[in-house]
């Protein structure tokens, strides 16, 4: 059931001196937008029902996902922090008479809610400040960013001993479970981690022939996937059969470990067959497995001399002359930059009701065609710097005192996404899948507009 406010206060609340419920400038500011009745409309939308357990609060539930991202705490710590300040209990208008939420409550609500909700949360937002003209939306600033998904660094080796590792934990469940108790199956997990640890040492040694050794190692372990692969799928056709013939005594817990073991099969084969084809030396997959366990997640090639290529998902955001994130895009795969500013102004036009005067982008959005396409839409300033040789005139274009002006203020974007990256969770999403990360960088997002908007006011 869904609860939207819970105040009622206890005897406790009324015995506290007022200093002790005094909020801090930039809470209270924060405290009096979320306040507003338009938040829970998306809630209401999509989650009123009168049945069941009552939920956490909305404001409650908003005001907590507000104080994780803005302080990069943990579940957990989250739940800590609330308990033990007065002021935080205060604005996340909990009694002291009452419980904080649990961390696993407020997680399963997190994934519950998922990135539409988000979405809506964070359109509803942009449209307050708009009509309340803390933002006017007159110039914009388009650029793209990695978010790491939470993975490890993928290898051809690691992969495998990845699905190997769940294989063999998801038949031993299963057959603790006393289902397919006879079929033969044998754990190869040491014999593969004393593997991974080899290739280690022989890279370490960084000469010519490391490269052949490593190739060899995976290939051993290449091996031993196929043949934990191939028992595998024996144990899962016998429990499958146990699951059909005992379908009404069979629990839940069975069952979900009978589809994972298919889900984990499947992965897994995708790998061995990606790994056969880079030990035959194709080494340009398509579509690469970089993650048993966010398959979801793509191989982003940003260039940088430290990471020259990260492994989550490339996020769009625009930005405005005050410093708000008007739009967001979680993309999928890694389309390219020139493929997504037509969109990005059409939002922008859809937000504001009118289009930007001026945008500014680096070289990765420039086409003829882009500037083409923002001049119909009513743009009147477009600094998009072309790539390669540039032609007399366009490099006349390009020296105008106000392309120069936009150039500079566009790269003040940069600053912006290196700020929520370091203090907004956007460097590495904790949760899985496009989904999961969404939800992430959405609050993410929303936790630094309502920062920027309490600033602002």
């Amino acid at each position: 059931m869904l609860r939207l406010k819970d105040s009622q206060l206890t005897f406790w609340d009324a015995m506290l001196p007022a200093e002790l419920l005094e909020l801090k400038e930039e809470l209270a500011k924060v405290d009096a937008i979320l306040d507003d009745e338009d938040f829970l409309a998306p809630f209401i939308e999509r989650f009123n029902t009168r049945i069941g357990r009552p939920t956490v609060p909305v404001e409650t539930y908003l005001r907590l996902m507000y104080l994780k991202f803005r302080y990069q705490l943990g579940y957990e710590a989250l739940v800590e922090e609330v308990k033990d300040s007065i002021q935080w209990r205060y604005f996340c208008r909990i009694s002291l008479g009452k419980q904080v939420p649990h961390s696993t409550t407020l997680i399963k609500l997190t994934k519950r809610y998922g990135p539409e909700i988000i979405d809506n949360l964070n359109a509803i937002l942009i449209a307050k400040a708009r009509d309340k003209k803390v933002i006017r939306g007159r110039k914009l600033r388009v650029d793209t960013t990695a978010v790491e998904a939470d993975i490890h660094h993928p290898t051809d080796a690691s992969l495998l001993s990845d699905g190997i590792r769940v294989i063999t934990r998801t038949v031993k469940k299963l057959k603790e479970s006393g289902v397919a108790v006879r079929t033969k199956f044998r754990d190869r997990r040491r014999s593969v981690k004393k593997r991974i640890l080899s290739i280690t040492k022989v890279v370490k040694r960084r000469t010519g022939e490391a490269y052949t050794e490593v190739r060899q190692i995976t290939g051993e372990i290449l091996n031993t996937a196929q043949q934990v692969v191939a028992e595998a799928k024996q144990v899962y056709k016998n429990a499958k059969q146990y699951v059909y013939r005992h379908k009404e005594t069979v629990s839940q817990k069975i069952e979900q470990a009978v589809q994972s073991l298919e889900e984990v099969v499947e992965l897994t084969e995708k790998i061995i067959s990606q790994t056969t084809e880079v030990q035959k030396g194709k080494t340009k997959i398509p579509h690469r497995l970089v993650s048993l366990f966010d398959p979801e997640a793509r191989p982003i090639v940003r260039g940088k001399l430290q990471a020259p290529t990260e492994f989550g998902y490339k996020v769009l955001l625009q930005e405005t002359e005050e410093k708000m994130i008007t739009g967001y895009q979680v993309l999928d795969g890694n389309p390219h930059d020139n493929t997504l500013l037509e969109d990005a102004v059409d939002h922008h036009i859809k937000t504001f009701a009118r289009p930007p005067w001026a945008v500014a982008t680096d070289r990765g959005f420039s086409s003829l065609k882009n500037e083409e396409a923002l001049k119909e839409r009513g743009v009147k300033r477009c600094s998009l710097p072309f790539k390669g040789k540039l032609s007399k005139s366009r490099k006349e274009h390009q020296s105008q005192n106000w392309f120069k002006r936009l150039q500079r203020w566009r790269a003040g974007g940069e600053a912006t996404i290196s700020v929520l990256k370091r203090k907004y969770g956007l460097r590495r999403s904790r949760f899985r899948g496009a989904s999961g990360t969404k939800t992430w960088v959405g609050l993410g997002i929303m936790t630094y507009n309502l920062k920027m908007i309490a600033t602002l006011i």
